[in-house]
Parts: C-alpha cells; structure tokens; sequence
C-alpha cells in the first residue's frame, strides 16, 4: 500500500507510523508543478525516527514548502509566513540537524547572506521488511574505493575516516591497497570504475528499472560554492547522461565528515540518483536520454560495469569528490538497485 499526501496538508508522522502501512510517501507537489528534478529522501523508520520527528510539525512542513522552489534567508521565510524570526531560526536549526535542508552563504545585494535549502522534495518511509525483498528489488552498495580501473589527473587523492591514503596530487596513490577504506575521493579530470555483481543473474527476473545514487561534488584547491563540473556516469558502456554540479562544498562541515578533515577541503556533496527504466534515461525527475533498460543488456552478464568521471572534453571540467560512508551528507557508498 502507497500513500500518497499533499505537501499542504499538515500530518504527525509519528501517529501515522503507528498503523500497519508498508510504505508512506509525502509527495511534494510544487515540486512536480514546476516540472523540476526530485531528490528523494528514504526514511527507515527504526534508524531515522529523529527525521520523521523533524517532519511531525506544522511548522517545519511550511518553512520546506517555503524554499521547496528557491533558497530564502530566514528573515524573508518569517515575512512569507508571518511568523516571528526566532521561531524560523528555532525549526530552522531543528531541520539542519536532521538534515532536511542545509544552510549556505550566497552574495546579496548587501553583502553576503546566509540562506536555507530544501534537500529533498519526496520522502518515503519504507518499512524494512519490505524493501529487503528480493522479489521486488536487488540493492548493491560499493565502497568507493573498490574500483577496478582507473584514469585520473591531479588534484587528485583519496582518504579513510582517519587518515589520507597514499600521496596527494599522486595518481599512483588510487594503486593503494588501502584504497578500500576510502571515504572520499577526488580527482580533477578522468574516471573510476566499478563492476558490481549482477545479483539479478540467476533469477532471471524482468528488470524494470536502475537506480545509481552517489553523493557528488565539483572539485577545485580550496573549494568555491560556484565552480560548475560535468559529472558523467556510463553502465555497461552507456552513457546515461551528464549531471552538472555547481560546486565544491566547503562553507560548513558536512554531517559526517571526520573532524580532522581540514575545513579547506571538501566537505559535503549533492545526493544524485541516476534512474534507466523502459522510458528512458533520468537525474530525479528530467529525462537526459532515451537510452532505455533494455539497452544496457544487464541480464545478459554476470556482472554490471559502473563508470564515474569528468570527461577532459566536457564543458566544464571542474573536477569531482566521491563521498563514500564517513564523509558529506548522506554516509552512503555507491548504490546500485535493481526493480523487477
């Protein structure tokens, strides 16, 4: 059972948790008026109850709908809602911790501004018993370090939750054995790529759809929240599409990423889920190409190649940060789905 619940209309998630619902979805409808791309936030409920407590308010579910279409400082959110700046910044605050929406500092008319960002426009709460089942899906997740092949240019290296691996600017570093502990990874133009087991091969199941998610960003020394970079990702030698970032993070400390990681570096990225079923090709919601499931031949192989880069004929070539588990937003590797 799907339910499907106007943003506009104020629930308590908590409650609605008690009954016997396989999954719950809140469906953000701005988001799918202005035909802009949906970032969907999984909710498990016995690990992310302190998200569903972050959405069980009134509040909290005007000021996402406030910035659901463009970033606002807290001030003009206080104005459109008519509510007293200190009960913004309170629910504000509570939803950053959460990590339902995130905070930059952006050139104002008078000077730099701090403004609020709507993270996610879908959320769905699925129950674990039933996203587990292997009828219905096989689900993948690569350490970012495991990649059997690689071409990179400097800036370039990698890290694990304690320490760098190898050498800075050293190519020869991604040969590190220790690669596998990796947490982030970067590099200025080429690619890494994956081949993950194709776990749907003996059960020779109709695939319907791929999802690919990961958490990107730009690269460049030092950061800059405008550095835009053309972030490419094949399977099975298809190209399915550029997703283009518009920077690299650095203004705040990403949610998990190890306090001796130097604020100069990269510290959070973009969650990106690239989607292949019988229709096409999509980043979130817009189609990028019309390469189709069929096409990528999947179950004709035991294994699935993934490759990520930033190609040295690509627009803009701004480089790319890989965040793995202990580093960005979302202490996630790569994560591979399959739907039958």
């Amino acid at each position: 059972m799907i339910i499907a619940l106007k943003s506009n209309f104020i629930i308590n998630l908590i409650e609605i948790y008690k009954y016997d619902l396989v999954k719950i979805c809140i469906l953000q409808d701005i988001a799918m008026e202005t035909g802009k791309s949906t970032n969907m936030l999984i909710i498990r409920p016995e690990q992310d109850i302190h998200i569903l407590k972050g959405l069980a308010s009134e509040i909290r579910l005007q000021i996402l709908n406030c910035i659901i279409t463009e970033p606002k400082n807290i001030n003009a959110i206080a104005d459109e809602l008519g509510l007293p700046q200190s009960t913004v910044a309170t629910n504000v605050q509570m939803l950053e911790k959460c990590g339902l929406i995130s905070s930059r500092i952006i050139k104002g008319i008078k000077g730099n501004q701090k403004v609020c960002i709507c993270e996610y426009t879908q959320y769905l709460v699925i129950l674990e018993k039933d996203f587990q089942s292997p009828k219905d899906s096989v689900r993948v997740e690569m350490p970012i370090g495991l990649f059997i092949d690689y071409s990179v240019s400097p800036p370039c290296g990698m890290c694990s939750q304690t320490q760098i691996i190898g050498f800075l600017d050293s190519p020869e570093a991604f040969l590190e054995p220790d690669r596998v502990k990796a947490g982030l990874l970067w590099f200025e133009k080429g690619f890494v790529r994956y081949k993950f087991p194709n776990n749907a091969y003996n059960q020779k199941q109709n695939i319907r759809q791929l999802e690919i998610s990961m958490e990107l960003s730009s690269e460049t020394p030092g950061t800059s929240l405008e550095w835009k970079s053309d972030i490419s990702l094949l399977v099975n030698d298809h190209s399915l599409g550029i997703w283009t970032s518009p920077g690299d993070f650095g203004d705040k400390r990403g949610k998990f990423t190890p306090a001796w990681w130097k604020m100069e570096g990269s510290q959070y990225g973009i969650h990106v889920s690239w989607i292949v079923n019988k229709k096409g090709t999509f980043i979130g919601k817009q189609k990028v190409s019309d390469t189709r499931i069929d096409d990528l031949a999947i179950n004709d192989h035991h294994s699935i190649k993934v490759e990520v880069g930033v190609d040295e004929q690509a627009e803009h070539v701004g480089g790319i940060n890989i965040f793995g588990r202990g580093f960005g937003n979302y202490n996630q590797d790569i994560i591979l789905e399959l739907l039958f």
